[in-house]
């Protein structure tokens, strides 16, 4: 059986793009996914990136026109410059955490609360806006005050290993036969190679 190592960061609006396809394509292939929430900035400063607010400005301005157009071509809302971003992720990670470690759809809450930055405005460090989101994932909402310090333990982990296993943005994939694939606009290549369409 195939494995997916899908690196991801709660406030990432190329997350928030990929909504649940990840979770259908690795369904269509009999794949297993595993979520890595990661310090989204640190992973990317530490391989050689520039964080958003350091780059120049026709970077940050080709960002929101390519942000706007993805979100066009997906038929997903965009709210391109959310009230609270940036924000800290690291509660919402946690709660991504605990929700996988407890046998929950990380998927669906991972969309939700990408969901309630990039389409809703709100503001996803806020303890009332992540148990909105596992609630609406089919999540008991009580996790978001669960297991806090191992949620804590393994954000560190996941960006120490997406940093030593050649992660540098999100959202990236990793397949047991280590393929890597990078960005939203890459995941018809990951489900091809998973279909044995691409090599």
């Amino acid at each position: 059986m195939a494995h997916i190592d899908y690196f991801c960061a709660a406030i990432s609006p190329y997350v928030y793009l990929c909504g649940d396809r990840p979770a259908q394509i690795a369904a269509r292939h009999g794949a297993t996914i595993t979520y890595r929430p990661v310090d989204a900035a640190a992973v990317m400063t530490r391989t050689g990136g520039v964080a958003l607010p350091d780059r120049h400005p026709s970077r940050q301005a080709y960002r929101l026109q390519d942000l706007v157009r993805r979100a066009a071509r997906l038929e997903m809302p965009l709210v391109p410059k959310p009230a609270f971003f940036p924000t800290n992720p690291a509660p919402a990670s946690y709660a991504l955490i605990a929700v996988q470690d407890a046998g929950g759809d990380a998927g669906a809450f991972l969309a939700a609360i990408t969901a309630a930055c990039w389409a809703q405005g709100r503001d996803v460090s806020d303890d009332d806006v992540i148990r909105d989101c596992l609630t609406a994932a089919g999540c008991d909402p009580r996790l978001a005050d669960k297991g806090l310090l191992a949620g804590a333990e393994a954000y560190h982990r996941n960006t120490e290993e997406a940093v030593r296993t050649g992660v540098f943005g999100v959202p990236f994939f990793v397949t047991d036969t280590d393929q890597r694939f990078w960005g939203e606009d890459r995941l018809d290549d990951l489900d091809a190679y998973l279909g044995g369409k691409l090599s």
